[in-house]
């Protein structure tokens, strides 16, 4: 069973940035479809697959940025240009068939991360 794990959330000013790890603790590590959730509700903010398709929410277009190493087992979420209302959990996920990736929602993704704060301050 792969395990999960973020890093890297904080604390920072509106127009920050902040970057989050999300790194695999078991092998084999090459799910179809990563993602990165926030809450509440969860709601995918980007995604990737297998083939290296990435998807970004509307708003987060622009400013976030996924991406994977596959070596180092790990999903990153760049963050710039953070606003207020960017304050949430984050998770990542991971979910066995890439179609999930299209329109990701939560309850198709099995195996998911303790989650990371991030607080934007205005």
């Amino acid at each position: 069973q792969v395990q999960l794990m973020e890093s890297g959330g904080g604390s920072v000013e509106a127009g920050g940035s902040l970057n989050l790890s999300c790194i695999a603790t078991e092998y084999p590590y090459d799910s179809a479809c990563m993602a990165w959730f926030r809450h509440v509700p969860r709601e995918a903010v980007a995604s990737i697959d297998n083939s290296g398709t990435i998807a970004y929410a509307d708003a987060v277009k622009g400013r976030f940025s996924i991406s994977k190493d596959t070596a180092k087992k790990t999903l990153y979420l760049q963050m710039t240009s953070l606003k207020p209302e960017d304050s949430a959990m984050y998770y990542c996920a991971a979910a066995d068939d890439r179609v999930y990736c299209r329109h990701p929602q939560s309850y198709d993704f099995g195996r998911w991360g303790q989650g990371t704060q991030v607080t934007v301050s205005s």
